[in-house]
């Protein structure tokens, strides 16, 4: 038997290893003559610890080395979160799979009160600017703490009592195994989540026919759908780590629906809407719905944000 392996580039946190294990595992499940082999790759994402990502470049510093390796030929594939991924793909990339998703919504862990039973004054960590806006905004007399760090360096300084409580995504939580962490599940009237989340998206190079036929059998129609709209919000709005956006689809009874959301950086203003379409246009339902936000002020937030920058 001849067995084709697959180079798989992958930064080295427990949740990015998580992400390659399983898409190998799924891989080879469905593929018997296939191997997958991971290939680490340190991002600078992984590098620069210390610092707001909203300050030095935003999320694609996780992906950035990991594009350039598979442009490079050096590997063939990656997985990526999919709230990590700037709104357009290097050149020569595709997303050869967007798997089913895990639940988008965020969570937020304490050693005991909900987010509406902490007392003014109580700190919160999260460095996520789309999260500190809305808490910001719901609740402006929590005070914010930037946080960052892998998941169990989180779990770790909010046990210890480094805050009174934190934020991080709940398909993280559940794909590490830590759900019985969470104290409450964020629904999108408190906090709306990022584009993408919980979603993943196996990227390889356009040309490489034979590697996306292979990663087509995990590939989900609705979660592709979902975050196809979602991203198209992001694209109308220029977004990245650096400008406050909340976004999430669902596909429901044949309909698409989308939220959208961007707050100023005091979390004195928000600007939200939701549109819906048909699937088949979801690309353009999310470019829309984005549209849609800056004709209701999100044009001048995002110029306030261009001005003033993430530090302000």
């Amino acid at each position: 038997m001849n067995v084709r392996t697959l180079r798989l580039g992958t930064r080295g946190s427990a949740l990015a290893l998580w992400q390659a294990n399983w898409t190998k595992d799924q891989l080879e499940q469905r593929w018997p003559e296939l191997a997958v082999a991971l290939v680490p790759i340190k991002t600078t994402g992984d590098k620069i610890l210390d610092v707001p990502l909203a300050k030095i470049g935003g999320k694609g510093l996780f992906t950035k080395e990991i594009d350039e390796a598979l442009l490079d030929d050096r590997i063939d594939l990656a997985v990526h979160s999919m709230k990590d991924v700037p709104f357009q793909l290097p050149n020569g990339i595709v997303f050869g799979a967007i798997p089913e998703r895990e639940d988008p919504r965020d969570a937020f862990i304490s050693n005991g009160p909900t987010l509406e039973g902490l007392r003014p004054g109580s700190t919160v960590g999260t460095s996520s600017l789309r999260r500190q806006v809305q808490l910001r905004h719901r609740f402006p007399a929590l005070k914010l703490v930037g946080l960052r760090g892998n998941v169990d360096t989180r779990l770790r300084r909010a046990a210890a009592g480094d805050f009174d409580g934190i934020i991080l995504a709940i398909a993280g939580l559940k794909r590490l195994g830590h759900e019985e962490r969470v104290t409450q599940i964020l629904d999108d009237d408190v906090m709306l989540p990022a584009v993408g989340q919980g979603a993943l998206g196996m990227v390889c190079r356009e040309e490489d026919d034979a590697t996306r036929q292979i990663l087509q059998v995990l590939d989900h129609a609705a979660t592709r759908t979902a975050v196809t709209a979602e991203r198209g919000l992001l694209r109308a709005l220029g977004g990245n780590c650096q400008i406050p956006i909340g976004g999430k689809a669902n596909l429901a009874a044949g309909r698409l629906t989308i939220k959208g959301l961007i707050g100023s950086l005091d979390g004195t203003r928000i600007v939200a809407h939701e549109s819906s379409g048909s699937p088949d246009r979801a690309l353009e339902v999310g470019i829309e719905l984005g549209e849609k936000l800056l004709s209701m002020g999100a044009g001048e937030i995002l110029a306030e944000i261009a001005q003033y920058g993430a530090e302000r």
